[in-house]
């Protein structure tokens, strides 16, 4: 597939989250987007790896894409399959985050988006769930992510009595306060008497929330920078679930980010390597995006499950990135974003029939169990509530089968799968590259071969 536009700050973002939205993997990618005009050429899977062939997707993604910009966009599309990317949630067995221009339609009608972030312990999302329940709040939505004991939450909640939003800002105080308090129920103050931890709690979409909501996931990714994730945790919990660096069972499959300056042509050169998952770079580009870099030039490929990135970039205010500290941080929060979703363990996937509570009563047994949830996703379809939760033991080792089984009889009622997503042991391949002249040549080769949409 191939873009053609006239370049904007944040444009690739946005067409890399409208393949992402659509659950489309990226194998191979080329980008270069110099003298104000932006072009990418992408080698698109659909999720479960296979080769695109139905050509009725080939509007639907036009479509999509064009939504990025104002200008015209040029699309071409070759083997392409349908995804329906409306599907029911139940249909597919997939948790999905809404798209943001659906979230931005929903919030002021039907739902109020809430926001948390702050320090993670053992059981805290099931409190949250639980003073929610308390609150008399339904929740529609929720995605949640716990990294380097760090906790980010996005929630989209409704009056339990009247089924819309809360617009009421008595209430809205009420429910901030109560959360508030438990996200800061054991926050350690530094020697200065002060919260070394940003958390914190916040509404949007409503008159004095904080922002707006462009996509939930982006969202999750700003709120764990905010509360620093990036940096590695100093407690005695370092050692349990909440630790999930990129030093897993495979220490070859570490991630690797690198930053040079390359002074003969203006870059920064970031050169990442890592394990390859879905929404791998979405993730990167997110983070770079956020961080006010712009991506010029870069070059994506995949060797087996292993993935290899170079993004040449310069800050918005078209410098490269000077100094040591810059570096580092930049590498830190790159690293972090590839971590943040590299969930290993059981997944459990569970579906009912929606209630006040329901979240509440799965998170304490997960809880009674010696369950931490290190990821969730939580949807609602009419009356059907499905929850998809990535879960360790406490001290972050591999869920005890008897355990799970124990779990299941208890569980009766929904209707669970098990899932178990703790990496298989395989040789890691290296592969360095380097986008150089290569850029252009591959992506005047491939050019030829597309055909164009009208």
């Amino acid at each position: 597939m191939q873009v053609d536009s006239v370049n904007k700050q944040g444009l690739l973002l946005q067409v890399v989250q409208a393949l992402t939205d659509m659950n489309l993997t990226i194998s191979k990618g080329y980008i270069s987007s110099d003298a104000g005009w932006f072009m990418d050429v992408f080698h698109v899977k659909d999720e479960h790896g296979n080769k695109l062939t139905d050509q009725r997707v080939i509007d639907y993604i036009q479509q999509e894409i064009g939504m990025c910009k104002a200008t015209d966009v040029c699309a071409y599309v070759k083997n392409m399959q349908v995804i329906n990317a409306k599907r029911e949630i139940q249909d597919s067995g997939e948790v999905r985050p809404l798209k943001g221009k659906d979230v931005e339609a929903e919030i002021s009608k039907e739902q109020t988006t809430i926001e948390l972030a702050g320090t993670d312990r053992p059981g805290l999302f099931s409190e949250i769930s639980a003073a929610l329940a308390d609150l008399r709040c339904n929740v529609i939505e929720a995605h949640a992510w716990s990294h380097n004991e760090r906790l980010a939450c996005v929630a989209c909640i409704s009056d339990q009595s009247t089924a819309s939003s809360i617009d009421d800002p008595r209430r809205l105080a009420s429910i901030k306060d109560h959360l508030t308090t438990v996200i800061n129920a054991t926050t350690c103050s530094d020697a200065t008497g002060t919260n070394s931890d940003q958390n914190g709690v916040g509404t949007t979409g409503l008159p004095g929330g904080d922002g707006n909501i462009t996509n939930i996931e982006r969202r999750l990714h700003q709120l764990m920078v905010e509360v620093q994730d990036f940096k590695e945790p100093t407690r005695s919990m370092s050692s349990s679930a909440f630790h999930t660096s990129g030093d897993t069972k495979e220490e070859g499959r570490k991630s690797i980010v690198s930053i040079e300056n390359c002074s003969a042509k203006g870059y920064s050169m970031v050169s990442i390597e890592c394990k390859d998952r879905q929404r791998l770079m979405f993730d990167t580009v997110c983070t770079l995006t956020d961080m006010q870099y712009t991506i010029f030039h870069a070059s994506i490929s995949c060797h087996g499950d292993n993935a290899c990135q170079e993004y040449y970039i310069r800050h918005i205010e078209g410098r490269t990135l000077n100094t040591e500290d810059e570096k580092q941080r930049v590498t830190k929060c790159l690293e972090a974003a590839i971590e943040r979703r590299a969930c290993e363990g059981v997944r459990l996937e569970l579906r009912a029939h929606n209630r006040l509570g329901l979240l509440s009563d799965i998170t304490r047994l997960l809880r009674e169990y010696g369950l931490v949830v290190v990821r969730a996703d939580v949807a609602t379809q009419g009356e059907k509530s499905t929850n998809a939760f990535y879960v360790r033991d406490m001290s972050g080792n591999e869920v005890d089968i008897e355990t799970v089984e124990s779990m299941k009889k208890e569980m009766e009622q929904f209707s669970l799968e098990v899932r178990d997503e703790f990496p298989r042991v395989s040789s890691p391949v290296r592969a360095r590259f380097s986008i150089g002249n290569m850029l252009k040549s591959q992506i005047e080769r491939l050019s030829h071969n597309f055909i164009p949409i009208k």
